[in-house]
């Protein structure tokens, strides 16, 4: 696959696969980062997947400068064609669907005229595939929701969501791993840790990742939150 290469630092370098955000081009950047992860010599600090494209950050000190830096990129990349596509891991999420999990499955549904047990059936139907890891730790852009339930971002965003929120904006949907601010449209919650930062791995999801979407009654979750956190005490 052709790219471009150019600099996003004095200590980063970014390889671009494409300026669209597309499952084909994002599958090729997953592969490229397992096999740079995989080849990485003295110096390279890390690399890191998006949509479409991959920055390898590094210590010119000890891997050399930007010219060393591309020509071992460019010696690697010509070997990444021939290393078979590694299957992905599927995640199954829980979620509580509506009520005070869900504040705006209401107007999700209102603002396509269907019912919210209809955005719901919807929503829990797709795999979505994470198509990166940003705006927060261990937050999952995941690509592959239905058109049928699109809806814009919030006119104004909460200054409080609450962590395991599930949301939509515009044409991806993903999860809230910590509480933080935001504006997409909050359909429901798991009660899964998405992000652990005690853990050796600490975000639940990982780039390349397949989602599923599990409907659970309130009654599961709180039960769910218990049991975990009676483990945890």
């Amino acid at each position: 696959m052709d790219y471009t290469m150019f600099p996003l630092s004095e200590w980063a370098v970014t390889i671009r696969f494409s300026t669209e955000v597309d499952e084909a081009v994002n599958e090729h950047v997953h592969r490229v980062t397992v096999f740079l992860e995989e080849q990485k010599k003295e110096g390279i600090l890390d690399i890191v997947p998006t949509f479409s494209s991959v920055m390898v950050y590094y210590d010119p000190l000890v891997a050399g400068d930007y010219e060393e830096i591309c020509k071992w990129l460019r010696t690697e990349l010509k070997r990444v064609g021939h290393i078979k596509k590694a299957a992905a891991r599927t995640v199954v999420i829980p979620v509580c669907y509506g009520g005070e999990f869900g504040p705006d499955l209401q107007e999700v549904a209102r603002f396509h005229g269907i019912s919210e047990e209809k955005v719901i059936s919807i929503h829990s139907r797709e795999s979505y595939r994470v198509y990166m890891i940003g705006f927060a730790p261990g937050f999952a852009y995941l690509g592959g929701l239905s058109p049928e339930i699109a809806t814009p971002r919030r006119s104004t965003p909460r200054t409080h969501v609450p962590a395991g929120s599930v949301g939509i904006a515009g044409s991806q949907t993903g999860i809230y791993p910590l509480a933080t601010p935001g504006g997409w449209q909050i359909i429901g919650r798991t009660p899964l840790a998405l992000f652990r930062p005690h853990d050796p791995e600490p975000s639940l999801l990982r780039a390349g990742d397949i989602v599923q979407f599990r409907p659970i009654t309130e009654e599961e979750y709180r039960m769910w939150d218990d049991d975990h956190n009676s483990s945890n005490t």
